[in-house]
């Protein structure tokens, strides 16, 4: 006599398991059965992937909010031909699995950690490794693989976009929730501004942003860029280990393959130095009134092309395109060894790990600060 009423507490328990299942998927809400008052609340969209573009006559660029990502800019040579001097690829899509990190933002902490981990605080954080024994560029879903909110986008004589990201506490490891904004901004004829801020919000936290656009001033299929000439206003370099770990001193760059002080052809000398370059230069000249110092001129001699780069970080990373190998890019060009070069301003690499390095870590409050400055001619 007593499993009838079992049997039946059973299927209502079931009942009520299947409903409460399909109510916090949001099924009642999205069939319109009238069950509105179990629908499961609205939540907020996700930001959508979009390309903007800035212009300012023959001189535009294109970005993204995936990844805060620079895809393209054109400009005109001595000539009047206008190309684009960025690498990248034809869709969004060929972003996800990107792996040279074609014109993103890159952070929370650009380029190398040692081991995956550091100490801060006395507490151990361990980070995910994604390049050799170690982490690069933020780990497996650092910056250049969310999806940024575009918070405003100007027009008329300086158009620019400003993006956003909330990167929450323990994200890829890294502590405290960080609020994250980049502008892009056409701040002058054939001049392009970058700049870039993070706050912490409730604990330490390092932080290192860097732009990681890939440049061919010849144009983004040009080939090789081993005949553009590159001057580094550096007298010192941060020296690293096989792992491309800086060791923690400074080495003079006179008399070695390093040295850029003056123009010179960044195939000169590259065959001194295995696999080609990929290290942080210590910046030596002075700050402006701005806080703003010289980092490098480049120049490609065919096109006529020029770029001259200003920030206000203590270190730059020259990096000659060493492991691009046979990428599928923009228009079916395919970009091999040394076919761009990026100048990525930057706090020195893993500098959590090394506490003679000026420090990258902000407190509850602090604003981090990056600011970048392109001046093209032709």
């Amino acid at each position: 006599m007593s499993k009838p009423p079992l049997l039946l507490a059973v299927c209502l328990l079931l009942a009520f398991a299947f409903f409460f299942f399909f109510q916090s998927i949001g099924f009642f809400h999205a069939t319109n059965i009238g069950l509105s008052a179990f629908s499961a609340p609205r939540r907020t969209a996700p930001p959508q992937v979009g390309i903007y573009e800035l212009r300012k006559g023959d001189f535009s660029l294109k970005i993204t909010n995936f990844g805060a990502t620079i895809l393209s800019l054109f400009l005109p040579d001595s000539k009047g031909n206008v190309a684009d001097v960025v690498l990248g690829y034809d869709r969004i899509a060929h972003y996800i699995n990107d792996t040279a990190y074609f014109g993103a933002l890159v952070g929370r902490v650009a380029n190398r950690i040692a081991g995956g981990h550091f100490l801060l605080n006395r507490k151990v954080y361990k980070l995910p490794i994604n390049s050799g024994k170690n982490t690069l560029h933020g780990g497996n879903r650092g910056f250049n693989k969310v999806i940024w909110t575009v918070k405003e986008k100007g027009v008329g004589e300086f158009p620019y976009i400003t993006l956003y990201y909330h990167s929450f506490d323990g994200e890829e490891g890294f502590p405290g929730d960080l609020d994250v904004y980049v502008t892009y901004k056409i701040s002058g004829p054939y001049e392009l501004t970058v700049n870039m801020n993070a706050t912490a919000k409730n604990k330490a936290t390092p932080v290192n942003l860097a732009q990681h656009s890939y440049w061919n001033l010849g144009g983004h299929n040009n080939g090789v860029i081993l005949s553009h000439l590159i001057q580094i206003f550096a007298t010192e370099i941060t020296p690293v280990d096989d792992n491309l770990i800086p060791t923690g001193s400074f080495q003079k760059v006179a008399g070695t393959p390093y040295d850029f002080r003056e123009p010179t052809s960044v195939g000169s000398r590259i065959d001194q130095i295995p696999g080609g370059y990929d290290v942080n230069y210590v910046l030596s000249s002075l700050p402006n009134a701005h806080g703003m110092r010289k980092v490098a001129l480049v120049q490609d001699p065919q096109s006529g092309r020029a770029l001259a780069l200003w920030a206000n970080q203590p270190g730059v990373q020259f990096y000659s395109g060493n492991f691009l190998n046979n990428v599928s890019g923009k228009g079916g060009h395919v970009y091999g060894q040394h076919n761009g070069l990026c100048l990525e301003t930057q706090g020195f690499p893993d500098a959590v790990n090394h506490y003679n390095f000026p420090s990258q870590i902000i407190n509850p409050g602090q604003v981090y600060r990056h600011d970048m400055l392109f001046r093209f001619s032709f």
